[in-house]
């Protein structure tokens, strides 16, 4: 019994450990879920810039209305 424990320990961690790394290497991520600031291949620079400006604008429109408020 002790055994079969072991081995199934065992193998769970060999299976946690190659999910983990697979999923590290093909999401970018590194350990403890910590992200670079790299972008992905699938987004283009062009769509970051657009995502930069509109996070931007929506900040300067939320401080103008608090300042109103």
């Amino acid at each position: 019994m002790k055994e079969e424990e072991t081995s199934m320990e065992d193998n769970w961690k060999g299976i946690k450990e190659a999910l983990t790394s697979t999923c590290q290497e093909v999401l970018g991520l590194e350990k403890h879920n910590i992200k670079k600031h790299h972008h992905k291949e699938w987004i283009s620079i062009e769509t970051l810039d657009k995502i930069k400006e509109r996070k931007n604008k929506k900040k300067q429109r939320n401080s103008k209305h608090k300042l109103n408020t």
